[in-house]
């Protein structure tokens, strides 16, 4: 693969919309030739720099009354439809100021998490050993399962406090990437994926536990974490 065929994948890439082959093939290059990986980190600053500092307006409700459908509307209305539509839009598939806030404290525990050097209260990839060590400092029993044989080992647990209340942190690893998949009791809606600063997250709810994974993982990956999880 040569520098400008990796460079025009780096965006499906960073974005998970890559096959599995074609992520492997990227995470190759990008392990071997420094200047695509500088333009991936590149692209993954833009891309939080954007995220975190874009301005957002809310169009004012005299504009959008303006822009309602007639018989007929001057190129000016039509302008005005327009932006009102991309505005709408906007608000549309923007998560749920709720779900944006928790979303943004799961990145937060992950990174903190790496930032520490305080991965696990429990380092073990017995699920039998990190199950019961949680006994008596929540009050919920997570569930931990073993996937070591899907790639994806466990190596412990740790608590740790998200969304304003307790959390069971479970670790696992793929390679050389850290899942971090918290999960406190709650029901907070539909199942949900996205990426913020970098990483990569996926949210799904089941008997009354909110589970939310987060990891620096290819999206792709990370979905199979959390469909071999139950997702």
């Amino acid at each position: 693969m040569s520098c400008q065929h990796s460079r025009d994948l780096l965006h499906g890439y960073l974005d998970g919309e890559l096959d599995l082959a074609g992520t492997l093939e990227i995470e190759r290059r990008l392990e071997v030739c420094p200047a695509c990986a500088r333009a991936y980190d590149n692209l993954r600053i833009l891309r939080s720099a954007i995220r975190s500092n874009a301005p957002y307006y809310k169009a004012p409700a005299r504009l959008r009354r303006r822009a309602r459908p007639a018989a007929w509307i001057p190129p000016i209305g039509i302008a005005a439809a327009i932006a009102v539509l991309m505005t709408g839009t906007w608000i549309a598939l923007r998560p749920p100021p709720r779900r944006e806030s928790i979303a943004q404290d799961v990145v937060s525990g992950h990174i903190r998490s790496l930032m520490a050097n305080h991965l696990t209260d429990v380092p073990s990839s017995d699920r039998h050993t990190v199950k019961p060590w949680f006994l008596g400092k929540l009050d919920f029993a997570p569930e931990v399962k073993d996937l070591a044989a899907q790639g994806f080992p466990l190596i412990g647990g740790r608590l740790d406090y998200l969304n304003e209340r307790p959390a069971a942190a479970l670790v696992y690893r793929r390679g050389g990437h850290v899942i971090n998949l918290f999960v406190w009791k709650s029901e907070e809606g539909s199942p949900g994926r996205e990426s913020r600063q970098g990483y990569n997250l996926e949210h799904w709810s089941q008997g009354g536990l909110d589970y939310w994974a987060a990891s620096d993982l290819n999206a792709n990956e990370l979905r199979q974490f959390a469909e071999l999880w139950g997702r």
